[in-house]
Order: structure tokens, then C-alpha cells, then sequence
């Protein structure tokens, strides 16, 4: 990291709101619906599949997580009215997790049912390792009472990953394998690159090797290369897998991979609660710091 942008990543709480807006447009689609749609939309046209996600997370209030699930049932209606090739992605604890696991599972649960009734898919997301154990359960009821249109997100720099790939295989899950973003303990993460790396590597083949479908969501050329010698070794068809990619992160790569034949799915992230989710992608890609330094500069 630069010095310039190792500044920039410190001094975040202190830049004004609408500087850091400015540069987080690469990595949100905006605050309505109206406007994913619209950045779906032209996803779709370029050939990318999507995924939408409403913003927030860790919700402390009953009444605030029965919005939220209303608000996610109306974003898959949007989808199927407006014929886009999107699924949806969503955080437990924006419906409740932290309050209690019963109320998040009815809300989850509304969510895939609606989803189901309109043909739909639902990607319950990873969040902390203190929620893991609660997400993998939520996940499991579902699928125990019928549910075939949701997915789960196993994350390689969590040591125990390997072990929930294992256990998921007799559900023929539908995992997202990412790296993993939150800050954790050297007792239940990895924390060098090299051993996330590994990890991954050795996660993704056990769920190749072994039939499940798989969203491969990185961003690192390492992996995605790692990624697509297991495809070519085990034949895989192109509806077998997925690569996944975050809004407005190294469109050059995502690009690439979609010329080279495989699907490719764009998380597609909006909502009133975009400054808490720029703030950590900005601390997550320091590179992109130094761009807040430049706009403070060049606002009209």
C-alpha cells in the first residue's frame, strides 16, 4: 500500500460524505431499485448475470428486519417483471440473526418461498464466524423442508471450511466460494495469502470432484487461472459453475472471463446504506483510496 493511500484508508472517518459517494459509484448501483434494475439491465446486455443485494446488515430491531424481508420480496417480484437475469443475495442479520434465529428463518424462509413461486434463486450470505454455525443451520432447515432455489457461502480463509464443504456434500449444496473479508483470530483463519490461496484452491476442487455447483467469487488471477485448470481437468459444462465478481471491481478481468466462455455473475449492491458498505470496500482495496484524494480535488 502506497503511503498516499495507507493515509487515505485511516483518515476515511474524517472525508466528507459526498466525496467518498463520488467514488464509490464504480462499486454501487445507487439507492432505488429503479437504478440496480437499470444497472442490471445493461449487466444483462453485456451478457453478465447478476445478483441483487439491499444494503445492511447486523439489524437490532424486530419491526426493522420485517421491512427488510418486504423489501427483498419486492426486489424478486421486480426481477421477474422487469425479465432480468438476476437472483438475489441476502445478509441473516439484516433479518434478525442477532435477535433471534427463529425470527430470522421465518424471514429467510418468506423470502425463498416467494422466490420459489417466481422461479427465482436466493444466495444466503457469510458473515462473521460468529454467525456461521446459525447461516449453515438456516440453510439446512430450508433445504430439509423442500427448498432447491438457495445457496450458501463457504469462506477458504476460515480453517473449518473445509469441513463444512465436506458435510454439504450430501445436499449437493449450491456453494459461492469467496476468500472472506471479516477480521478474525489466527486460531480459526488463515491469514497469509498464500494459505487463503491453498485453501481455496483445495475447497473448489472438492466441490468440482464432487458434482456440486459452484459460484468461484474472486477477483484474483492466481485463483481465477487455479479455477479454470479444474474446469478444463474435470470437463465441466458451462452450466456447472459460475465465476461471481463485485460491481465495478477489475472489469478488465471480468471481462476477459466472459470472453473466454464462462458465466459470469456481477453482485450488484444498492440501497440507502451504501456509505458503510463504500467505507469497507475502500479499506479492502487501498489502491482505490488514492482515487478519494484525487476527487477532493477535482469536485465541480
Amino acid at each position: 500500500m502506497s503511503l498516499l493511500n495507507h493515509f487515505v484508508v485511516k483518515t476515511l472517518p474524517f472525508i466528507p460524505k459526498a466525496i467518498v459517494g463520488q467514488v464509490s459509484k464504480r462499486y454501487i448501483a445507487g439507492v432505488t431499485i429503479g437504478e440496480a434494475v437499470g444497472t442490471v439491465r445493461n449487466l444483462n446486455s453485456k451478457g453478465f448475470l447478476a445478483t441483487i443485494d439491499l444494503l445492511g446488515e447486523d439489524v437490532h430491531e424486530e419491526n426493522e428486519t420485517l421491512e427488510t424481508q418486504s423489501n427483498l420480496r419486492t426486489i424478486l417480484q421486480t426481477i421477474s417483471r422487469e425479465g432480468l437475469d438476476s437472483n438475489l443475495s441476502l445478509k441473516p442479520t439484516q433479518l434478525g440473526l442477532r435477535i433471534n434465529p427463529d425470527l430470522c428463518y421465518r424471514n429467510i424462509k418468506s423470502i425463498v418461498d416467494e422466490a420459489k413461486r417466481l422461479g427465482s434463486f436466493v444466495r444466503i450470505d457469510m458473515e462473521d464466524s460468529t454467525t456461521t454455525d446459525a447461516t449453515l443451520n438456516i440453510y439446512r432447515k430450508l433445504r430439509s423442508e423442500g427448498f432447491d432455489n438457495v445457496g450458501v457461502v463457504i469462506q477458504a480463509y476460515l480453517r473449518r471450511s473445509e469441513k463444512d464443504v465436506r458435510s454439504l456434500l450430501k445436499e449437493k449444496a449450491n456453494i459461492r466460494l469467496c476468500k472472506g473479508i471479516y477480521v478474525e483470530s489466527h486460531e480459526i483463519a488463515y491469514e497469509d495469502r498464500e494459505e487463503i490461496r491453498r485453501n481455496f484452491v483445495l475447497l473448489l476442487r472438492i466441490i468440482i470432484e464432487n458434482g456440486l455447483y459452484v459460484g468461484i467469487a474472486t477477483h484474483d488471477d492466481y485463483l481465477t487461472e487455479k479455477a479454470g485448470e479444474l474446469i478444463q481437468k474435470n470437463r465441466l459444462r458451462s452450466d456447472q459453475y459460475e465465476f461471481q465478481m463485485l460491481l465495478g471491481v477489475r472489469e478488465q478481468l471480468r471481462d476477459g472471463i466472459l470472453r473466454q466462455g464462462h458465466r459470469l455473475r456481477v453482485y450488484v449492491p444498492y440501497g440507502e446504506k451504501w456509505y458503510a458498505y463504500s467505507t469497507r470496500r475502500l479499506k479492502e482495496n487501498p489502491q482505490i483510496a488514492g482515487y478519494v484524494f484525487k476527487s477532493m480535488f477535482s469536485l465541480d
